[in-house]
C-alpha cells in the first residue's frame, strides 16, 4: 500500500483539534515575520545589488535604506523569538516526532509522484504526507541558513568563524539572497497548495 493510500485510510475524529492554538499563533507570527523581512530585505538589497537587477520600489518596505533596516531588524526579532518558541514547543510536545516520523526517500518519491498526478490524498489533515514533511523541514533549514548568513552580514567582525564557514562576507550575501529566494518559492507553492486544499487554511485559523 502506498503512502498516499495509507494516508487516506487515516481520519481524524470529527471535531478533533488538528492544529493547537500555539501552532496557529506561532504560524501566523512566523508568516508575518517572513513577509516583513523579505519586503524590507528587497529594499536593502536595492541599495547594494549583488546581481544585475533591482526590485521595484513599490513592492519593497521601508521607503529608504534606513527605514528598511529598521523594519528588517524589528522583523528579525519577531521571527527569531517566535521561531525559537515554535521549535521548542514542537520538540517539547512531541509534535516533531508525531508529524515528521517516519520519513523515507521511498515514501517521498511515492508521494511526489502521486502529487504530480493529482492523486495525493488530503483526507486527514492531522497527518503530513512525505512531500509536506520534506518541504517543511526544508523551509526550517532555510530559515536557519538565513539567520546564520544574516548574522555574518550584520555583525561580520563579531562572527569571524561563521563568516569563514560561509566563505566570506560577499559569499554570505549571496547565500542569504539565494536562501531568501528559495523560501519565497516555498511560500508561493505553499499558498498555491492552500488554494487547492482550502480546508488547510481553515484548520490553521480555527484549529479543526
Amino acid at each position: 500500500m502506498t503512502s498516499a493510500s495509507a494516508t487516506s485510510l487515516r481520519s481524524a475524529a470529527p471535531g478533533a483539534v488538528v492544529q493547537p492554538v500555539w501552532v496557529r499563533v506561532t504560524h501566523w507570527l512566523n508568516a508575518l515575520g517572513v513577509i516583513l523581512m523579505v519586503l524590507s530585505g528587497w529594499r536593502i538589497y536595492n541599495a547594494s545589488p549583488i546581481f544585475p537587477f533591482r526590485f521595484p520600489p513599490s513592492i519593497t518596505l521601508g521607503g529608504w535604506l534606513g527605514g528598511a533596516l529598521l523594519w528588517h531588524f524589528a522583523a528579525m526579532w519577531l521571527l527569531g523569538v517566535n521561531g525559537l518558541i515554535y521549535l521548542l514547543l514542537n520538540l517539547l510536545t512531541g509534535r516533531v516526532r508525531r508529524r515528521f516520523r517516519p520519513l523515507s526517500m521511498r515514501e517521498f518519491f511515492s508521494d511526489l509522484g502521486a502529487a504530480l498526478r493529482g492523486r495525493l490524498s488530503h483526507d486527514d489533515l492531522a497527518h503530513y504526507n512525505a512531500v509536506q514533511k520534506v518541504a517543511y523541514l526544508g523551509a526550517t533549514a532555510l530559515l536557519v541558513l538565513l539567520v546564520l548568513s544574516g548574522l555574518v552580514i550584520w555583525k561580520s567582525v563579531q562572527f569571524p568563524l561563521l563568516r569563514e564557514l560561509l566563505g566570506g562576507y560577499e559569499t554570505a550575501r549571496r547565500v542569504h539572497f539565494l536562501a531568501m529566494a528559495a523560501l519565497v518559492a516555498f511560500v508561493a507553492v505553499h499558498v498555491a497548495m492552500v488554494a487547492l486544499v482550502p480546508r488547510t487554511l481553515l484548520t490553521m485559523i480555527r484549529g479543526r
